[in-house]
């Protein structure tokens, strides 16, 4: 197989990295990340196997590697006052919502921004709540739900029926920073 500037192109945008991201990663200027993909120059082998393992190494790390434990949750009947005030002391942007052992919604700042009266305080998770995150399980890989969270602001990580962890976009912003 033939690695090209294409390629290694195709693989940095599908990673979400800017040129920029990715030279700090592997240890060149942004510059020459720029002419490898525009194949100006001919890299050294060690150069090709660093960016390689930069922007392989997502496929090989799971959702149980990056995930946050202990979701916060809350339920239907909680009101958006107890709920705003567990996300504003906890800084999250989004709880997933439970009736019993389901998933019922998801709970955003988003939703209760769009529902703001008089009453929002007093008014019910179950009356401003959006459809469920997505679910996956903790061996799912970290470049399948790269695309998700273009769409969803989290997924939840799920073992058998139980909801064992949430990853949001900040997570994978840890793991390149």
């Amino acid at each position: 197989m033939v690695i090209t500037g294409i390629m290694l192109k195709r693989l940095r945008t599908e990673a979400g990295l800017t040129q920029k991201g990715l030279a700090e990663l592997v240890g060149v200027s942004q510059a020459h990340i720029a002419k490898i993909e525009q194949g100006k120059v001919d890299p050294r082998l060690s150069t090709i196997n660093k960016i390689l393992q930069v922007l392989t190494e997502g496929e090989k790390r799971t959702c149980r590697d990056i995930m946050t434990k202990g979701v916060l949750l809350a339920k239907p009947n909680n009101s958006i006052l107890k709920v705003s005030e567990v996300m504003v002391r906890h800084a999250i942007s989004q709880m997933p919502v439970m009736n019993g052992s389901r998933v019922a919604g998801t709970v955003t700042e988003e939703s209760i921004i769009r529902n703001l009266g008089s009453n929002i305080a007093a008014e019910k998770v179950k009356n401003v709540m959006d459809p469920p995150l997505p679910t996956v399980s903790e061996e799912t890989g970290i470049n399948t739900i790269r695309p998700l969270l273009g769409r969803h602001q989290g997924v939840l990580v799920v073992k058998g029926k139980e909801v064992i962890g949430i990853i949001t976009r900040s997570d994978l912003l840890k793991i390149i920073s």
